[in-house]
């Protein structure tokens, strides 16, 4: 069985795997190169992509696709192929954009970023949110704006080459037609979770695959690691400043909140509603009441219109000239302190004012501005204390010939990090940055310490790697039952794969489709009419489906295709109805029409694309390619 499973690990059942997988590969062409090894695993018109980058990259692709660990060592080769080739492609877009000019202003990069959803809270960019999700993820936030950077800079190059794409009258007919487009079809699908269970497997089958595939099931490469860590939040928990301090910063920053001259005053309203003259004769009315004495926040409360402020005597608060209307502004900056002045005609109807203090033109007091200078100088004690921490954990780094002596010297913990991955591992996480410092040469195999390392805008540390633990097979009873059901599931897509072959030969001979179908052991669907965007049917047999060709003179087009869960379906193509556009709802046509053109929009910029590549001079590193793979 063994050996049928490897023979048939090639052909067909290769690329369905790989089809299955579905590897989110941008480009898959490969152009002709030199081949060299290095310290890199490609130049690009000089430009390295450097060895951790790709192999970080590939890491990131088995992550998302676990199947491809389980591939043969031929097929991950061509996955690690791949996976290069988009990463050259991708900095060939990044040189070209910079060559061009291509810019991306830091108000826009800022402003992008912080309108990221998963960055905000309650609809608002939270910084602290944003970190911990980089951080997650391995990535520092300089980090992840170079990439937001590049990427917005690639869309730009995307609109600029698809933006001005043609769609013909013509080709827009042509692809509503196929929109439209029905064809008539009998399926015979062999599921193969129902062969799975069937399958037997024996102990000499489980050993010989076992010894066959050395590079299987191979524990990480690991470490065990101390590390010391400069935090900037802890730092700041130590800051304290004092109210000489605060008092100082304050004059030293007093230009910053400067003051408009401001004036408080009180004012009667009387609205105009649809007669002017009867509400400013009211209003003389009233002034000559305070000019025979009576007190203003009296006749205020009593008989003005703005019921905002009559309760309180008419009192407006503080304002600045901006905050009023030209005309009450104009009388309440022209008055002097005491005087009584109206009425005043504006848009709601005539007031009478009277002005009570002027705040002259100056800083704003210190406590109205304590807090945000608390935080400003806080934050600037912190950088500065965090930036010196970070100087002298770097300087005891000479000076002291262990761990322990550093952590002396500047007072932090030295902290473990047991079982360390290329993968990551607590409490570091997967820390990009972290991971490339401990699995540097001279870190890992050495036993340096390494130099200080940035993690984040926040943190920093120095790494020491005290065991190394090189990547291990493990013993076959930890992987027995994965063997096992590996096994099963190869042999169980050679039964169907045969099953469907020999449904092939008997319809070819002239046996009735559903007869010969349930005599292999199919599930027969009855004939049906399918659409394009059939929900009802999977993907890759609606697919297959509509790239076959069309029955010629009654004879039905029969074939196979791959499902997207691993089973096999044998259908025959009986008729093809060509699509009738009208009967297309006017909304979808015109979303059809949007769709036509992004997709001659990306072939352009894919034809662009490879245009950069065929000039561009660019050598591969077939040590990075042919590199052990430890998943």
């Amino acid at each position: 069985m063994l050996t049928k499973i490897r023979e048939k690990f090639t052909g067909w059942i290769a690329f369905a795997i790989l089809a299955l997988i579905g590897v989110p590969f941008l480009f898959l062409g490969y152009g002709s190169y030199d081949f060299l090894g290095g310290a890199f695993a490609a130049k690009v018109d000089g430009s390295e992509i450097g060895i951790l980058e790709f192999e970080q990259a590939y890491r990131d692709q088995v992550e998302a696709n676990p199947s491809l660990a389980q591939l043969p060592e031929e097929f991950r080769i061509q996955v690690r192929q791949g996976v290069l080739q988009s990463l050259i492609r991708e900095r060939l877009i990044n040189l070209h954009v910079i060559d061009q000019g291509y810019q991306i202003s830091d108000e826009l990069l800022d402003r992008t970023i912080m309108n990221i959803p998963d960055f905000q809270v309650d609809g608002v960019y939270d910084e602290e949110t944003a970190n911990a999700i980089l951080l997650q993820n391995g990535l520092s936030p300089s980090q992840f704006k170079i990439g937001q950077r590049n990427s917005m800079r690639t869309n730009q190059l995307r609109r600029a080459i698809g933006g001005s794409s043609i769609v013909t009258p013509g080709d827009y007919r042509r692809f509503l037609n196929l929109i439209a487009e029905q064809r008539l079809v009998s399926l015979a699908s062999f599921d193969i979770a129902s062969v799975v269970d069937a399958v037997e497997v024996t102990d000499e089958e489980i050993t010989a695959f076992y010894d066959s595939n050395d590079t299987m099931f191979l524990t990480e490469e690991s470490a065990d690691v101390e590390f010391i860590e400069v935090r900037r939040d802890a730092v700041a928990e130590d800051i304290e400043i004092s109210e000489d301090a605060l008092y100082e910063f304050y004059l030293d920053n007093q230009d910053r909140y400067l003051q408009d001259e401001q004036r408080r005053a009180r004012h009667i309203l009387v609205l105009s509603q649809d007669d002017e003259v009867a509400a400013e004769a009211r209003a003389n009315e009233l002034l000559g009441r305070l000019e025979a004495g009576e007190a203003f926040e009296a006749l205020a409360a009593e008989s003005s219109d703005d019921t905002l402020t009559a309760s309180n005597g008419g009192d407006l608060g503080v304002l600045t000239r901006t905050q009023l209307s030209d005309e009450l502004g104009g009388a309440i900056f022209s008055m002097d302190v005491g005087e009584t002045e109206g009425p005043v005609k504006t848009d709601f109807g005539f007031h009478i004012v009277r002005l009570d203090e002027i705040l002259e033109q100056g800083p704003l007091p210190l406590e109205q501005v304590r807090g945000e200078l608390l935080t400003e100088l806080r934050e600037r004690e912190a950088e500065d204390a965090f930036l010196e921490l970070e100087r002298q954990v770097s300087d005891a780094l000479f000076d002291a010939p262990d761990m322990q002596s550093i952590s002396a010297a500047v007072g932090l913990d030295v902290q473990t990090a047991p079982g360390f991955t290329r993968s990551g591992g607590e409490p570091i996480g997967a820390n990009q940055a972290a991971i490339d410092a401990v699995f540097e040469a001279s870190v890992l195999l050495d036993g340096q310490i390494s130099e200080v390392v940035e993690l984040d805008a926040n943190r920093s540390a120095i790494f020491k790697v005290t065991q190394r633990y090189e990547a291990s097979r493990l013993p076959l009873v930890d992987v027995r039952d994965e063997i096992e059901a590996a096994i099963r599931s190869q042999e169980a897509q050679t039964i169907i794969f045969n099953r469907a072959e020999q449904l092939l030969v008997a319809l070819n001979d002239g046996e009735d489709f559903g007869a010969a179908a349930e005599a292999a052991g199919a599930t027969v669907s009855e004939p049906m009419l399918l659409g394009r965007q059939d929900p009802q049917v999977d993907q890759n047999i609606l697919g297959q489906v509509f790239t076959a060709k069309k029955p010629l003179q009654g004879a039905p087009t029969r074939g196979s295709v791959v499902d997207s869960q691993g089973g096999i379906t044998v259908f025959s193509l009986e008729a093809v109805l060509p699509g009738r556009p009208e009967s297309i709802p006017l909304a979808d046509r015109d979303a059809g029409k949007l769709e036509l053109a992004q997709q001659v929009g990306t072939s352009e910029f894919i034809a662009f694309i490879e245009a950069l590549y065929n000039k561009a001079d660019i050598v591969v590193s077939e040590d990075a390619l042919a590199a052990q793979d430890l998943f």
